[in-house]
């Protein structure tokens, strides 16, 4: 076994690899950039070097100086976790040539998976199913045209290098074959330096389902049971679990067999997935072997109780597989999710910036954490926006989704908006709990898991009815500091002279502005919302736990309060506000500026489809920005001429820069 590996990643991977690394008595050496100095795979790792600027080429795809810093920390082997270099055939080719060892699949298999096409061609060969579709080297527009009219409609347009949804384009019909051609060749060439697509039928209402196989180098090669990742949003997968809900033991079985039968096609060795496209009546058909670790495998690690990363260094050194095929077993049922730094009501925009409050449920044996900050680090423009895996694992489906609920609930995440809500209505609609799901499913119904317009009138009282107890609790604390504690004058009860204390209260949602009236104290109030007043009695709030009755119906609430929020649930919904001064100097109504096309956030400007002086229509595409992996385009507001061009392709531009001027 290794004494020393270097991680070339980042983040949660990397701080899941030195957990492994460190259990097996292996010493870990991480990388960083510029941006990432502080980083918690930088405090975690044994040892950290230095490899260059913020941005993911001038540092985490820089091969060259991550081999230099692997062996001038004297590292064996180099594990590149998943992304960035994980699946790039050179850099595992100058990691051997350096005289260290590549904790993943060989070169020349990397080289046979890395093209689609190619990939396809061989699966063929060996006898697993694929799609019917074009993988041919003729790029010209005009075959390419002709090959989707045989192939027929709908048709899949797919960047033949990378994948995690980009460079993917459905499309339905001949009129829109070019254009989707045109957009997925330049985001395919962006994201992966090529931009070479291949075509395939499109399979309405397909499920997605991977095989996680493993290889060793003496000729073994098992799989440990699948996936199901069919609940996605744009080809982005968004919940994963296993065992798929969807498949007989029969197809389980056909399939395990097709994915093993892939991977000694090309002579596989370490971990990679077999992913597969499941017609509604059973018939699967190969798409691609992400050769790597993949990000949902704790899913599998879950209902295997098998480490895959300690796998992974196994096999990398030599060894034979743990197990044999007739030895793998399963029990139980996973389902991951991932918390991410967006904003789903936004179009699920990447978000950026510090963690000022960060809550996590304990992990347990039904709770697993993967994660690669902590509160009061930053969420960077330049990296993917994710803050945590939240895996959950029980004896069955039904309960590892009340696993999933309540762990969800437990979520506390304040600074960049994140994806919390978005996931809890995900994890309690009827698609999800009765396995009903497809692939195109949250396309079509995305309203159904988005935040419904308007604040819940219950959450709204147990947040005002948390911000009284706490006042009064803080008014009582500072008392306590000085020299009568028991005066009436310390009361934070809202009493005048001449009135029966009324107490005005302010909050903050989404940049609305709340105005509520109280009166009352000690947990016994009268809240006035608008034409609205409700009874609160008996409210108590101890150990994050509100409750109370409002109008005499008794109600509990998780809740946190302190001086910059308020966080309340109840179990199915959110909400979080922040208070507010109750007087302030009323200024114009801001409207909507139509006349400054503005960044959103932070990126760099890809593409600019206008010009000064030309005419444009509302809805029109006039500029392409990429933030965290994620390309944008930003449309016209309404019909006009361009005024003024301040943004260029290649420009790095901070959020709210206005980058065109649009005129009458």
């Amino acid at each position: 076994m290794f004494r020393k590996i270097l991680i070339a990643n980042r983040g949660e991977i990397a701080c899941r690899v030195i957990r492994t690394a460190r259990q097996l008595g292996i010493a870990t050496v991480a990388v960083y950039s510029e941006a990432d100095a502080n980083a918690q795979h930088v405090r975690q790792a044994d040892e950290a070097w230095p490899v260059g600027g913020p941005r993911p080429q001038d540092s985490y795809l820089r091969g060259d100086r991550i081999i230099a810093a692997a062996l001038e920390a004297g590292a064996e082997a180099i594990h590149p976790g998943y992304g960035f270099l994980s699946e790039n055939a050179d850099f595992a080719d100058a990691v051997d040539a350096a005289d260290l060892v590549f904790i993943g699949p060989s070169a020349a298999t990397m080289r046979r998976m890395g093209s689609k096409a190619g990939a396809k061609d061989l699966m063929q060969a060996a006898g697993v199913p694929v799609v019917p579709g074009y993988t041919g080297e003729d790029q010209s527009p005009q075959l390419l045209e002709r090959e989707a009219d045989r192939i027929g409609y709908p048709l899949m347009i797919k960047a033949a290098h990378g994948g995690g949804g980009k460079g993917m384009r459905i499309v339905r019909n001949r009129e829109e074959f070019l254009a989707n051609l045109l957009s997925c060749q330049r985001e395919a060439a962006g994201a992966f330096g090529r931009d070479r697509v291949l075509l395939e039928r499109y399979i309405e209402s397909p499920r997605h389902i991977e095989i996680q196989v493993f290889g060793d180098t003496h000729g073994n090669v098992i799989h440990l049971g699948e996936r199901e990742c069919s609940a996605q949003r744009r080809y982005q997968k968004v919940l994963e679990e296993s065992p798929s809900p969807f498949l007989t033991p029969e197809l389980r079985a056909h399939m395990g067999a097709a994915a093993v039968q892939a991977g000694r096609a090309i002579d596989y060795a370490n971990a990679g997935t077999v992913e597969f496209i499941v017609a509604p009546d059973g018939s699967f058909y190969f798409m691609e072997i992400n050769t790597r670790l993949q990000v949902e495998h704790p899913v599998t690690e879950m209902v295997t109780g098998q480490d895959l990363v300690a796998w992974q260094l196994r096999v990398a050194a030599g060894e034979p597989l743990p197990l044999a095929q007739a030895d793998v077993r399963q029990h139980g049922h996973a389902i991951e999710v991932r918390l991410y730094a967006e904003d789903p009501e936004a179009g699920f925009l990447p978000g950026s910036g510090t963690l000022e409050r960060l809550r996590l449920p304990s992990p347990n044996g039904h709770v697993r954490i993967d994660s690669g900050v902590v509160e009061g680090d930053v969420v960077t423009i330049f990296y993917d926006p994710m803050i945590a895996k939240l895996i959950v694992w029980d004896e069955d489906r039904e309960r590892a989704l009340a696993r999933l609920r309540e762990a969800l609930a437990q979520c506390e995440i304040e600074g960049p908006k994140s994806n919390i809500g978005f996931l809890e209505r995900l994890a309690s609609h009827s698609s999800i709990v009765d396995g009903s799901i497809d692939t195109g499913y949250l396309d079509r119904n995305l309203d159904a898991f988005l935040q419904p317009a308007g604040i819940d009138h219950k959450l709204l009282l147990a947040a005002a009815t948390t911000r009284l107890l706490w006042l009064e609790a803080a008014e009582r604390a500072q008392a306590a500091t000085g020299a009568d504690p028991t005066s009436p004058w310390n009361l934070a009860d809202g009493w005048r002279l001449g009135h029966a204390g009324k107490r005005d209260l302010a909050f903050l949602h989404g940049g609305a502005r709340i105005h509520l009236v109280a009166q009352g104290a000690g947990g016994d109030y009268r809240i006035t919302t608008g034409d609205n007043e409700v009874r609160v009695c008996g409210a108590r709030w101890s150990d994050g736990v509100l409750s109370a009755r409002f109008d005499g119906q008794a109600r509990r609430f998780s809740a946190h309060a302190d001086d910059c929020r308020i966080h309340v649930h109840d179990g199915n919904d959110r909400l979080q506000l922040r208070p507010t001064e109750v007087y302030r100097r009323q200024g114009p109504v801001q409207g909507l500026d139509d006349r400054r096309l503005h960044a959103p956030m932070p990126g760099r400007v890809v593409l600019v489809n206008v010009e000064p002086g030309q005419r444009v229509t509302a809805g029109q595409e006039l500029l392409v920005i990429e933030a965290m992996k994620m390309e944008l385009g930003l449309k016209a507001p309404r019909d006009g001429v361009i005024g003024d061009v301040r943004a260029a392709a290649g420009d790095v531009v901070e959020a709210d820069a206005v980058l065109i001027t649009l005129e009458p």
